[in-house]
């Protein structure tokens, strides 16, 4: 029997009352049972302090790469999209009894705006010297302006950039103004066009005819060699001027 507790005492719980002896045995089992902690070596120390310093470099500069490759992804997508045009271009073109067929040609001037030349057949007669059935010329000029030139025939000089139209050459600009004439050269790294026979140029102004003319496209100058005629549009009717005009 348990021996009763005796009075104004403190309460005892039996399974703390543990002899001396108990607890060592415990504690020893305790001290048996954990494992020892391995400390590294001087070697394994150097190689984590070799990993740290490489991560330290290595972190940042693949960052680094991660921002610079979306900083020029627009014009990585650029180059891929004129490679692509360029392969759909050379896809058009067919060889046909030495002549190519959908010719294509692409360029930029001296301000770096871009420039295109298409023609129905080509024909290369020398390394320099292109000859073009029903050539296109379209150009961009100041400001972003649009304009196209077509012919029967041209010549087209490449490492310079020439072009000779002869046969109802016919200019179109994107503000209104159209120009006719039987021959036209053009400098196509200046943006200079320029014709020593007679214009007609018609346009928002009125109708001028001439003995000849010069545009600079980048330059915005408009030259015409009289003796011409110039008929101004007005809201008050058409005035005919005649002269030299220049």
């Amino acid at each position: 029997m348990t021996e009763p507790t005796p009075p104004n005492s403190p309460p005892r719980r039996e399974d703390f009352a543990r002899s001396e002896e108990v607890t060592r045995q415990q504690r020893d089992q305790l001290a048996a049972a954990s494992y020892p902690r391995n400390l590294p070596s001087a070697s394994a120390l150097a190689r984590r302090r070799t990993v740290l310093r490489w991560a330290k470099w290595a972190l940042p500069a693949t960052a680094l790469l991660l921002l610079s490759s979306i900083a020029i992804w627009p014009e990585v997508d650029r180059l891929i999209n004129a490679n692509s045009a360029a392969l759909r271009d050379m896809a058009k073109v067919k060889i046909e009894s030495g002549n190519l067929l959908g010719a294509t040609y692409r360029g930029v001037d001296e301000h770096n705006r871009p420039f295109m030349i298409t023609a129905d057949s080509a024909h290369q007669v020398t390394s320099e010297r292109m000859d073009l059935r029903t050539p296109s010329a379209d150009v961009l000029s100041q400001g972003d302006n649009w304009m196209l030139v077509r012919s029967q025939k041209g010549v087209y000089m490449q490492h310079a950039n020439l072009l000779d139209l002869t046969g109802e050459v016919t200019l179109y600009r994107d503000d209104g103004l159209m120009m006719r004439s039987p021959v036209a050269d053009i400098d196509l790294k200046r943006g200079v066009i320029a014709s020593d026979s007679w214009v007609r140029a018609e346009g928002p102004f009125g109708v001028l005819d001439a003995k000849g003319y010069l545009l600079s496209q980048h330059d915005g100058v408009a030259q015409f060699r009289g003796p011409g005629r110039l008929i101004l549009n007005d809201d008050r009717g058409s005035h005919s001027q005649e002269g030299k005009a220049s």
